[in-house]
Order: C-alpha cells, then sequence, then structure tokens
C-alpha cells in the first residue's frame, strides 16, 4: 500500500467531510445525489445532468480536477491496467464467477484489472469501512479539497499497493472514517454504474447481517453494473484473518458459501509465510481454482506438486528490503527452471516491470471442490 494512495483515501475523507455544510443553498439538492452520483464526482466524471450535484461541475475547478484525472488515468491504463487486462484475457482461461482478494484493503483497481467481469469480489482488511459518503455543497472548499485531492495521485498511479498501516491511521481519523471514499473512486474509474450500497456485517456463522450487529464484522455490500449492464457485486469486509482472527470471526463461513474461487493475493506484508495465518493459508489452497499472487502470497513449498501447476512470470528478485527474512529459496528454484516470460507491467511491492514476479498457481481438476462456484449470496 503506498503512502501517496494513502494521501488520495485520506483527502478524499477530508473532501467528503468539508461538502457537509448545511444552510447553503445547493447543498440540500446536492444532498439528494445517489451513490453513482458521488462516485463519478470523486473521480473527475461526468455526471448527467440532471443529477443533483451536476452544478457542482460546471465551475472551472471541478473542470480542471476532471481533466488532470483524465490525463492520469489515461496513462495508469496505458501503462498498467490495459496490459494486465491483456495478461488476464492469456493466461486466465478457465474462471470461476467470485474472486477473493484478503488483505486488499479497498484495492478494487488491480483487482478488476487481474479478473474483469466476475459476478462477485469479497475484499477484506483491517482498514474500517466508515459510513455512507454524502456530498453538500461549499465550493471555496470543494476547489480546494479537489486541487489537494489531484496532488495526492501522481505517486498513486506509479505503484500497486497499500500500507495496511498508514491506510488505519489516516481512514481512522475523527474527519472521516473508513475505504468507501476510495472503493466509490475506484469503481467509478474502472467503469462501474454504481446500483446500491449497504453497510452489512457477517456473523460468527457467516450470514450477512444487519450493519452494527453484536460480534458481526462490519462490512458493505456494494452492486454495480459494467458496460453490459450485467449487475456484479463487491463485498468488503473489515476483519482479521490471523489465526486469532479467525477463530472468532464467521468471515472463512461467509466465503465458503461460495464454494470454488479464484483468488489474487498481492503486496500482503508475507503474512502467508507466518505459521499465524495457517488457517487462511489452508482455507484458500484448499477452495481456489487458481491462484494469482506475487512472491508475498502463500509461499510456493505449500503447493503440492501432484495437486498444482505453477507458471511464474516476470522476475524473481527477493523481497524488498523491509522483508528481509522472507526470501524463498524454492520459488527461485521454479524461477530458475522454468525461464518465465517477462512482465510488461509492475505489481506488487517490486512495481517496476522488470522487477516485478507473479505466479499463476492452477489446481487440477481433479483436485478442486465437487461444487461449482454459483456467485450467489
Amino acid at each position: 500500500m503506498t503512502t501517496a494512495t494513502m494521501r488520495l483515501a485520506s483527502v478524499a475523507a477530508t473532501l467528503l467531510t468539508m461538502l457537509l455544510v448545511a444552510g447553503v443553498p445547493s447543498a440540500s439538492a446536492a444532498a439528494g445525489a445517489n451513490a453513482d452520483d458521488v462516485a463519478r464526482f470523486l473521480a473527475g466524471l461526468e455526471l448527467s445532468p440532471q443529477s443533483p450535484l451536476a452544478p457542482l461541475t460546471r465551475g472551472a475547478g471541478w473542470q480542471q480536477h476532471a481533466k488532470s484525472l483524465d490525463l492520469a488515468w489515461s496513462k495508469l491504463d496505458k501503462d498498467r491496467l490495459s496490459k494486465i487486462r491483456a495478461w488476464s484475457a492469456e493466461h486466465l482461461s478457465q474462471v470461476q464467477p467470485v474472486v477473493l482478494y484478503m488483505f486488499s484493503g479497498p484495492d478494487f483497481l488491480y483487482v478488476d484489472a487481474f479478473f474483469p467481469d466476475r459476478s462477485v469480489y469479497v475484499l477484506s482488511g483491517l482498514e474500517p469501512v466508515g459510513q455512507l459518503p454524502v456530498i453538500g455543497a461549499s465550493r471555496h472548499s470543494l476547489w480546494s479539497a479537489l486541487a489537494a485531492l489531484r496532488a495526492s495521485l501522481g505517486s498513486v498511479l506509479n505503484y500497486s499497493f497499500f500500507r495496511t498501516g498508514e491506510m488505519k491511521h489516516t481512514l481512522g481519523t475523527d474527519a472521516f472514517r473508513g475505504v468507501l471514499p476510495v472503493l466509490y473512486l475506484f469503481l467509478a474509474r474502472a467503469g462501474k454504474t454504481l446500483h446500491e450500497v449497504t453497510l452489512i456485517g457477517i456473523d460468527k456463522d457467516g450470514a450477512v447481517v444487519a450493519a452494527g450487529t453484536r460480534d458481526a464484522a462490519p462490512g458493505v455490500k456494494i452492486t454495480f453494473s459494467g458496460g453490459d449492464g450485467r449487475m456484479q457485486t463487491l463485498y468488503y469486509v473489515q476483519t482479521d484473518v490471523s489465526d486469532h482472527g479467525v477463530k472468532r470471526s464467521g468471515f472463512l463461513k461467509f466465503c465458503e458459501q461460495f464454494g470454488a474461487v479464484d483468488g489474487f493475493i498481492k503486496s500482503a506484508s508475507y503474512l502467508l509465510h507466518s505459521d499465524s495465518f495457517s488457517r487462511t493459508r489452508a482455507f484458500l489452497l484448499e477452495r481456489a481454482a487458481t491462484l494469482v499472487q506475487d512472491d508475498s502470497g502463500i509461499p510456493v513449498r505449500y503447493f503440492k506438486a501432484d495437486e498444482w501447476r505453477l507458471r511464474p512470470f516476470g522476475r524473481y528478485l527477493g523481497p524488498i528490503a523491509v522483508f528481509p527474512d522472507r526470501y524463498q529459496t524454492g520459488l527461485s528454484d521454479v524461477y530458475r527452471r522454468s525461464k518465465p516470460p517477462a512482465l510488461e507491467f509492475g505489481v506488487g511491492y517490486r512495481w517496476r516491470p522488470n522487477e516485478s514476479n507473479l505466479l499463476l498457481a492452477t489446481k487440477s481438476p481433479r483436485q478442486s471442490l465437487g461444487q461449482e462456484s454459483t456467485g450467489q449470496r
């Protein structure tokens, strides 16, 4: 998780708080904006003329905001996201309708690029969900907040990960709480239309319950669609997936009900290397038909040779200096034997294209779960 992405979340949170202004003539109309209006507004995307937020987009400040974001996302798509989608189309032929992305924070942008058009995305992290954002209207505060938001984007577009500790700090301030502003922005910039956003909980039995239910893990359910109009669902759940955490929560039971899934692991602080995350590691190895991960995911020693096919991509240079004890001799051997193709994009902690590594692990059909994933919950 990058510092710059943390700044994006913090500035977006500040923006939303600054815009909650009572008594401004246009504020009452803006308060009627739906989730898609808010997402597109934060993302600098054109709104319907009928949107309550449309008047706020006619000023020079918002127009400059939109132009700057358009240019930035065009570069991101050209340099990284379009190449990830091309890689996915070539190498992920047998797919499940449900994707699990643990240790994700609000990173919908990359899971959508690697796993486009899936029925259900289940994201999880320690970052708080927060409240549904509502935009009011104070033009002076708005333009300065949008300028700060733009200033935070430059470094975000050069990296592909969050820093959990910093995100937890900046998204847990009194000014605004939660990952929702970033999820909104990423969904809109990914070309999605938000239809319904509901705060939920996941109880100890894995059932979806009302937000605020005692002992339930807080979460959000976002229903959206892409260009084809097909309805999709994103869940984000704030939960601890260590062995200690899953003993007390129903998150893995919730995930279990989807049947066979695909999994994505990126920039995960090498937590799945630890014995204290053995339950989540075992769950992913049992439930995933395909895993796409960088070297911070499940160590290769846990993939049984008679159950998994491992296809490496890019270069394995070992962990960055922050994680010096997470070097994998076994993964190095996989790369040495396989002579893997280069990656044309950067991903993970070693985000430069000529330094990144990616492992595509595909389970043997006879080892896959007997039940098919329905993608329905």
